[in-house]
């Protein structure tokens, strides 16, 4: 595995531990568009082979780990050809970073929206610089938090509290995010790199086979949920991308206004 087999993935080895960096050639806030989606459910396939490292670190470049969806790209996503393609691809990609044996390292700063703050509550241990923010936006876009929202944020913080932040998408800050059990660590901003990749050399030193099995044995309890729910979520997502409200949604952003719902 190597940066040239992606478009927006930077690949380097740092001893024992796999870096990847998200690092979007034409959008410094690494929106997700079909290109990084692409490169995501290839990567999360390939990192369940991966035998060289003993930790994975996810981080971004650029002005945030990832603001969630590419509005210019939903405009794309409006046959149910397109959207089964989407579902499809979305949904492997979930379950194969739970299937992930190493211990998974994410570092968030700036912002981490939509899918890209799913990405960082499915991985094992997260750190959060202090001026990030992490939300769930997928309402604002007129869409159901289909991406895996609707499991990673209530078994984090609860319930109700999940569906009060799901249901108005609004950010977290990183203090709150750390109080509320969402994420394990916040540091300072100029600091994220140094602890993030030092913890997850520490993961990368232990006795591989008991860390990688208490992961897969943990994370069987996130597949028990997402059974549950990913299915009906994901469903619900697609069939809302072929919404009236989601075309408005995105219209609005694109022309910097209001939008304006009426529950189709």
């Amino acid at each position: 595995m190597q940066s040239s087999d992606f478009s927006c993935l930077e690949i380097t080895r740092d001893v024992d531990v796999l870096r990847v960096v998200i690092d979007h050639p034409h959008d410094d806030k690494n929106a997700i568009n079909e290109a990084l989606h692409d490169d995501l459910t290839r990567l999360f396939r390939l990192l369940k082979q991966e035998g060289d490292a003993g930790a994975v670190l996810l981080s971004a470049r650029g002005r945030a780990f990832s603001a969630g969806g590419d509005f210019e790209w939903f405009r794309t996503l409006r046959s149910a050809r397109r959207v089964f393609d989407l579902h499809r691809d979305a949904k492997q990609m979930i379950w194969d970073m739970l299937d992930i044996e190493l211990p998974f390292v994410t570092a968030i700063h700036g912002y981490a929206m939509g899918l890209g703050a799913s990405l960082a509550l499915f991985s094992d241990v997260i750190f959060m610089a202090e001026s990030a923010r992490i939300a769930d936006p997928h309402v604002r876009a007129g869409l159901v938090a289909g991406d895996g929202g609707v499991v990673a944020w209530p078994l984090a913080v609860g319930p109700a509290r999940a569906k009060e932040y799901l249901m108005t998408g609004d950010p977290v800050s990183a203090v709150d995010a750390e109080r509320m059990g969402l994420v394990n660590h916040v540091v300072p901003d100029e600091e994220l790199d140094k602890h993030a990749l030092a913890f997850a050399h520490r993961l990368a030193g232990g006795a591989p086979m008991a860390i990688r099995y208490t992961k897969l044995a943990v994370n069987k309890l996130i597949k028990d949920s997402l059974k549950n729910a990913f299915d009906a979520s994901t469903g619900f997502e697609m069939t809302t991308f072929l919404s009236e409200d989601h075309a408005e949604a995105v219209d609005a952003f694109l022309n910097k206004r209001n939008p304006r719902f009426t529950g189709y």
